[in-house]
């Protein structure tokens, strides 16, 4: 540990932060900014300017673990400077392991955010004893209420958490074990802090939670010992009502729905409100009910199918996309390909998938074999992704030639002279800049597209 950290360094105390993973990393990123700002530390883009280097882990998957570690052996090249050393921290999911320690000055784990200033002051000071104590008081019902996210680059639409945790425990799942039990927000903080967000400019926001649709509140306790008749109870579907009433001019989009979660109230309510955006990421895992029940999915093939007949019969315009994990333990060919069947029945309009990576801690790391081979997995995995490449394809065809409704979020990657944003289908939209700016919406004709991409140009004649 090194020494005398408050004579070398002169405050103010600059810190430099990347974030890794899932978008509930993005929005736990902004809510620690916020609090690391209240309390005086000024956020830096700039390396090797920072006392305090911070990385917001993500464990999910194999590969991102591997990116930290890779990021973490580059970074230690800044130790060589004697004369200001900064400290590394690790956030999030990884915050648990030990593997980095040697690495890394300090980890804080997901619920334990509030408590970073004091963290970083004690470890300043080489008070390793008074550390310990404080890394092993996690508060398991923290939800962040009544901290406004701070975004650290300029933008007009952003994420908010309205659940943390997860009470699904599917096996191959980290997040129960990193994040802890399902606890959601308040209402009442969530809408105020959605007016507040519309005040400040943002256009857009997307209600985050593990599996969102699970969100319930009705003032504490235990779910099981509640009667779901009580009208003070407000579930996902009233909570989606309320906010779409409240701020008719904002956006509103959603993620992550588990599928034994989601409520004909829900498809309902989303297709009541115009600015409930028509989307829905509804992850399958598997096409096979035999590897659906190993992965302890509460949901089969049929009611996952039936589930995705009633969003189109209520909302033919919906776009829906999933996520896949393939080589899962026990996977043969024809589960395979019982996933590759319930693709083509769906026909989504994008996904993420992945090969499966067993996971530390895990019931599926505990008792079940990882026993499909490598090779195996990639194969599979390949043919996954080129399926669905087909069917984004198939899905972009049929823009062609329409007009869409596109909230504008910034320039294009790939040439600053175009805008890109994304319709109410959640897919983006590339077109030329004209006069109109960011955080405006506007229709676009959609003349050409790629797999991913919708392109097009401003429609004069529904701009007027």
């Amino acid at each position: 540990m090194k020494k005398n950290f408050l004579t070398t360094w002169k405050t103010p105390f600059f810190y430099y932060i990347e974030s890794y993973g899932c978008q509930m990393n993005v929005s736990d990123t902004e809510i620690i900014i916020s609090i690391l700002s209240k309390n005086g530390f000024l956020l830096t883009n700039n390396l090797k300017k920072a006392h305090i280097i911070l990385l917001n882990t993500c464990a999910i998957r194999e590969k991102a673990e591997l990116s930290i570690k890779n990021r973490l052996d580059n970074l230690r090249y800044l130790k060589s400077n004697n004369q200001k050393i900064p400290l590394f921290g690790i956030l999030g999911c990884l915050s648990k392991s030990e593997k980095y320690s040697n690495l890394i000055d300090f980890s804080i784990g997901p619920n334990s955010y509030r408590k970073i200033p004091d963290i970083i002051r004690l470890v300043m000071r080489n008070d390793e004893k008074k550390i310990t104590p404080i890394l092993l008081s996690e508060n398991q019902d923290e939800t962040y209420e009544n901290i406004s996210p701070s975004p650290y680059k300029k933008k007009i639409t952003t994420f908010l958490s309205i659940t943390r945790g997860c009470d699904n425990m599917c096996t191959f799942c980290i997040v129960p074990f990193t994040r802890g039990r399902e606890r959601s927000s308040s209402p009442y903080s969530i809408i105020k802090e959605c007016e507040n967000l519309y005040e400040k400019g943002y256009k857009e926001v997307t209600l985050l939670g593990q599996n969102v649709d699970s969100y319930f509140w009705f003032g504490g306790g235990l779910k099981k010992q509640i009667n779901n008749s009580n009208e003070k109870i407000i579930d996902f579907s009233r909570l989606l009502d309320l906010l779409a009433s409240k701020i008719p001019f904002m956006r509103i989009r959603f993620s992550t729905s588990n599928p034994h979660d989601m409520s004909d109230r829900v498809i309902e309510v989303v297709s009541k409100h115009s600015n409930i955006c028509k989307h829905i990421h509804l992850p399958v895992q598997s096409g096979s009910n035999k590897i659906l029940k190993l992965m302890n999915r509460k949901y089969t093939r049929e009611k996952y199918l039936s589930l995705i007949q009633k969003i189109r019969s209520i909302m033919p315009e919906c776009s829906i996309s999933h996520d896949i994990i393939t080589g899962f333990c026990n996977e043969e060919e024809e589960n395979h390909l019982e996933t590759i069947s319930l693709m083509n029945e769906v026909k989504y309009d994008y996904g993420y998938m992945f090969s499966y990576s067993p996971r530390p801690g895990t019931y599926a790391y505990k008792k079940l074999k990882d026993n499909v081979p490598e090779p195996v997995k990639k194969r599979r995995l390949k043919e996954i992704i080129d399926l669905q490449r087909i069917h984004s394809i198939f899905k972009m065809k049929k823009y062609l030639g329409t007009t869409q409704e596109v909230l504008i979020e910034g320039k294009s990657k790939k040439n600053n002279q175009d805008w890109y944003g994304r319709n109410t289908q959640n897919i983006v939209v590339v077109f030329p800049k004209k006069l109109s700016k960011i955080g405006e919406i506007v229709f676009v004709k959609i003349t050409n597209c790629t797999s991913a991409t919708l392109i097009g140009r401003i429609d004069d004649n529904e701009n007027k």
